[in-house]
């Protein structure tokens, strides 16, 4: 669940069964009492219809967990993290990176650096989309070194470098679910 609108579709289900919840936040929910497997069941066939999936797994919760730390950190907050990526992601969750890293490869098929770049690409998609700021000001505000940096790694992801994408005016964006 990485949306608000998954959010919402989330609590409509809880709900709808009548389960009692204290918070519904991006990638989890607290249910208040216990849920009955059969409950459990519905839940997961009502979010399934609706393209989401419910993780009961330590492993698949925490791959989400790393997956959501990356895409707030990416798309709702302008500030950049004062240490690496890898080290963020060790104090954020408690974890040794190294375990991290091997379970999210394991889980994704990709490695949390190149999953973090996808994101950062996608960001910098909306905000060329956007049309308010030029390429120094985009780089500066994802945190790059310098704009050859950001074109760089802009097309090495797109194939097209980021002056030609914003030629384009083709809105070609995936959605974070997709991403």
């Amino acid at each position: 669940m990485v949306c608000i609108r998954c959010q919402m579709i989330v609590k409509s289900e809880l709900e709808k069964l009548g389960l009692d919840y204290s918070d519904v936040k991006i990638g989890e929910a607290n249910i208040k009492g216990s849920v009955s497997a059969e409950t459990l069941e519905k839940l997961d066939v009502s979010l399934k219809k609706a393209g989401l999936e419910l993780m009961n797994s330590k492993k698949s919760v925490l791959v989400e967990k790393i997956s959501l730390a990356i895409i707030e950190l990416v798309h709702y907050t302008d500030d950049q993290i004062k240490v690496n990526l890898s080290d963020y992601l060790s104090d954020k969750l408690n974890y040794d990176y190294t375990y991290l890293a091997n379970l999210f490869a394991e889980v994704k098929g990709t490695t949390i650096e190149k999953f973090y770049i996808k994101h950062k690409i996608e960001k910098v998609k909306e905000l060329i989309i956007y049309d308010e700021l030029n390429f120094s000001e985009i780089a500066y505000k994802m945190h790059y070194s310098s704009v050859a940096h950001l074109s760089n790694q802009f097309k090495k992801i797109t194939g097209l470098t980021p002056s030609h994408f914003r030629k384009l005016k083709i809105k070609r964006r995936d959605t974070l679910e997709n991403v």
